[in-house]
């Protein structure tokens, strides 16, 4: 019960890393508010989780979904505890100059600006709240990539994007470290979730192996092992601990 009587939204819960987090809060004593634009697998998702869950529909590059997801669970909890930023999005690996405006400004809008609604929305709460364990008033828990810090090929703006998610982790640590409000990232190497054949470009065993044979420890990521960072960093255990960008990557960024 390492999340008792925490208040979290995670976002992209309705399957991947994000149904992985929201899943083993939520066994741990959190409160969750499974946010999602896949309105189907998100309140499946919640139902699932059982009571301890609700699901919302988010776009989170909405600041008006923003605002109504942080309230849902002011009103129903009556305060907010934890962010978690796991909502991602991608355009397929190639060219750089073959991704289109639209499909780039998408993945800026998912990836970054996403993050700034986040705060907008989320800081506030965090503020007027009374702080719980060791004065800390809120988390936010960013999940960008190693992407942003060992880029592959054929993903330039996706890679660029997350280099940006790890640059706004930081900055808001040090703004908000004052106000006992922490921010810490993830960055999971390739894992097996829906964004995956994006990644890739293409759904074959060879480009499978590939992407396998650049992590040192021969496996891709799992939900498991990213609910599992993500459950440390929004904990009490790690009260003191902000600003941290997280690998979780079985040795590539070595």
């Amino acid at each position: 019960m390492r999340l008792e009587n925490k208040i979290a939204i995670v976002t992209g819960a309705a399957s991947g890393f994000g149904k992985g987090i929201a899943e083993r809060f939520a066994a741990e004593g959190a409160k969750v508010i499974c946010a999602d634009l896949n309105e189907e697998d998100g309140a499946r998702v919640a139902g699932e989780i059982g009571p301890a869950a609700t699901f919302v529909r988010c776009d989170v590059t909405s600041a008006a979904d923003w605002t109504t997801a942080v309230q849902e669970a002011v009103d129903a909890h009556g305060r907010l505890d934890i962010v978690v930023n796991n909502a991602g999005y991608t355009h397929i690996n190639q060219p750089m100059l073959d991704v289109d405006e639209a499909e780039f400004d998408r993945v800026y809008a998912v990836n970054v600006k996403g993050l700034y609604l986040s705060a907008q929305a989320a800081v506030p709460v965090f503020r007027a709240q009374a702080p719980a364990y060791d004065g800390v008033r809120g988390v936010f828990v960013n999940i960008a990539s190693t992407a942003g810090i060992r880029p592959r090929p054929g993903l330039v703006w996706y890679n660029s994007s997350k280099s940006a998610a790890i640059g706004v982790t930081r900055s808001m640590a040090i703004e908000l470290a004052a106000e006992r409000i922490r921010v810490c990232g993830i960055n999971p190497v390739a894992g097996d979730t829906p964004l995956l054949k994006r990644f890739m470009g293409e759904e074959s065993e060879e480009k499978r192996a590939a992407f396998k044979a650049s992590i040192p420890m021969g496996r891709l990521s799992t939900a498991e092992d990213i609910a599992n960072a993500a459950l440390y960093l929004a904990s009490d255990e790690a009260s003191m601990i902000t600003g941290v960008c997280m690998e979780v990557d079985g040795g590539r960024c070595v």
